[in-house]
């Protein structure tokens, strides 16, 4: 073993060039200790017959509400003319299904605010929580706003191009908080 001592009466002054393995052999036997006392406790379990079930999960078409306005404030419900009086009572009726259907409200650029955000309160207020807007990529507002940061008009529909239909394939539905 290798004990030093602080008296130099020897002469000898001399770095100890062994290491003191006592304390490394202290830690290793704690170490040592404490894993056998963890380890039947680690092994030990409770055996739990669980039962076996075989189910399939639900397969269930989402419904989906199909709500357009034109730039008149007619209101269309899944394509068929409705009136506002009758909208409330038809979101109350919606509002009470489980699972509730998801309302996706399409409406023309040139509707007024004060309209669409009317017949948003009545379904909120109605219960109805799943509500989302159906918009058309590469409106003329982002060509706009993409001429204004400097872009030649990229985002500009061709003169003489076909309108997009606002049922057509290239509509998103961006959902609302």
């Amino acid at each position: 073993m290798a004990f030093g001592s602080f008296d130099q009466k020897n002469g000898s002054a001399s770095p100890m060039t062994e290491i003191n393995m006592v304390p490394l052999i202290d830690v290793m036997l704690v170490l040592l200790v404490i894993f056998i006392i963890t380890a039947p406790l680690m092994a030990h379990s409770i055996k739990i017959d669980l039962p076996q079930v075989s189910s399939k999960p639900v397969e269930q078409e989402p419904v989906v509400i199909d709500l357009a306005m034109d730039k008149s404030g007619t209101i269309y419900w899944n394509d068929a003319p409705v009136e506002q009086s009758d909208l409330r009572e038809m979101f109350v009726n919606e509002g009470k299904q489980d699972p509730q259907p998801e309302l996706r409200i399409r409406a023309d650029a040139d509707t007024r605010y004060e309209a669409l955000a009317q017949v948003l309160s009545m379904a909120k207020g109605s219960g109805l929580k799943k509500l989302g807007f159906i918009t058309q990529p590469g409106s003329e507002s982002a060509a706009g706003s993409s001429e204004k940061a400097g872009d030649s008009g990229a985002g500009k529909p061709q003169a003489g191009a076909p309108a997009a239909s606002s049922a057509g394939a290239g509509a998103a539905a961006t959902p609302a908080q």
